[in-house]
C-alpha cells in the first residue's frame, strides 16, 4: 500500500506565503515525477507544477515567479513553496505521484489541501 498525505494549506491574507508538503508512504521502490495540482470551485483539476526524480521541474504560467517545486527524495516528499499568493489561487491543493513498488508504475493522489487567499 502506497499513501501520499498532505499538509500546509490554510488561510491567508493576498500577498502571503504558504508551503504545501506532501509525503509519500508504503512499498516504495522509487518515485518518478512528482506534482502539484489544483481544483477550485466549480473548475477542472490544472496542473500547477512537476519535479521530475532528478529534480527538473516545470511550472504553470499562471504560477511562473510565485510559485516553487521541490523534493527530499531521501523523505519521498515533494513541496510547493507558494509566494505573493493571490484570491485566484484559493483552490484544493492534490499532489500526485508516479511511484513504482515493483517495477510497473502507478500514479497515486493525495486526499488534497484547502488553500484559501483572502483578498
Amino acid at each position: 500500500q502506497v499513501q501520499l498525505v498532505e499538509s500546509g494549506g490554510g488561510l491567508v491574507q493576498a500577498g502571503g506565503s504558504l508551503r504545501l508538503s506532501c509525503a509519500a508512504s508504503g512499498r516504495i521502490f522509487s518515485i518518478d515525477v512528482m506534482a502539484w495540482y489544483r481544483q477550485a470551485p466549480g473548475k477542472q483539476r490544472d496542473l500547477v507544477a512537476t519535479i521530475t526524480s532528478d529534480g527538473s521541474t516545470n511550472i504553470a504560467d499562471s504560477v511562473k515567479g510565485r510559485f516553487t517545486i521541490s523534493r527530499d527524495n531521501a523523505k519521498n516528499t515533494v513541496y510547493l513553496q507558494m509566494n505573493s499568493l493571490k484570491p485566484e489561487d484559493t483552490a484544493v491543493y492534490y499532489c500526485k505521484a508516479t511511484i513504482r513498488s515493483t517495477s510497473i508504475p502507478y500514479n497515486y493522489w493525495g486526499q488534497g489541501t484547502q488553500v484559501t487567499v483572502s483578498s
